[in-house]
């Protein structure tokens, strides 16, 4: 799989870092707050998406542009002050290290502020990792494509030679508008069965990624976990 490309670009939330459990947490504190029923695994994988004012009008948290900034901060701020609580999903230091070997360069695109996806890369130490970090210039976390594309373009590496990873259908539309190729993993924010409708490879962790991609040390890990298609449409 990887000897057609030369940079995969990688989603961070819920991709690399294992944020699920504290991203429902503050977001049911916000609930608990406002007198509102909180959310459930179930419920937070069916209804989880982008532009997060959309999932947040969902789930009964904002309807105008005042409260929705409102709460942006709210939940940024309580975030910020667990994100340290979060680790690596399992496999993510051994793969990033493992990437360079087959001659590939790797990037990060994120909707996390590009000042603390910085800052938290580094607190895992793991920026040596990136030839770029790419992060919003702000909190509300709307759409992450036009920052896809500014990447793409600095990078000066073909799109055709480009797979990005990520957990969301967000990542996949992104990836479609970057014109590059996708997989994701069902770790995170999405469940392989909303991840299933995008018709790209679906691996249920990082180990079996690895593991499709041939990498020596991830070949005891399974099998790729029920991949289902051809590397992405273009």
């Amino acid at each position: 799989m990887l000897r057609r490309y030369q940079h995969l670009i990688w989603d961070w939330n819920g991709t690399l870092l294992d944020d699920l459990q504290l991203c429902i947490e503050v977001t049911n504190s916000l609930l608990r707050q406002r007198r509102l029923p909180p959310l459930d695994l179930t419920r937070y994988h069916a209804v989880f998406g982008f532009p997060v004012r959309a999932y947040y009008a969902e789930i009964g948290l904002a309807t105008t542009e005042e409260t929705f900034k409102a709460l942006s901060v709210d939940f940024i701020s309580a975030y910020e002050a667990r994100r340290l609580e979060t680790r690596l999903h399992p496999g993510a230091e051994e793969l990033l290290a493992a990437i360079p070997a087959r001659g590939l360069t790797q990037s990060i695109l994120s909707a996390y502020r590009h000042d603390t996806l910085c800052e938290i890369v580094a607190h895992f130490g793991l920026t040596s990792r990136f030839v770029a970090l790419s992060g919003l210039d702000n909190i509300y976390a709307h759409s992450k494509a036009a920052l896809g594309r500014a990447a793409l373009a600095r990078l000066g590496v073909p799109a055709a030679k480009v797979l990005m990873i990520g957990d969301t259908l967000h990542d996949l539309e992104v990836a479609r508008e970057m014109g590059v190729d996708c997989v994701l993993v069902s770790h995170g924010h999405h469940p392989a069965e909303r991840l299933r409708q995008g018709g790209v490879p679906v691996f249920p962790n990082l180990h079996a990624l690895g593991a499709a991609f041939g990498l020596p040390a991830f070949q005891s890990s399974g099998s790729g976990g029920g991949g289902n298609g051809n590397l992405v449409s273009r």
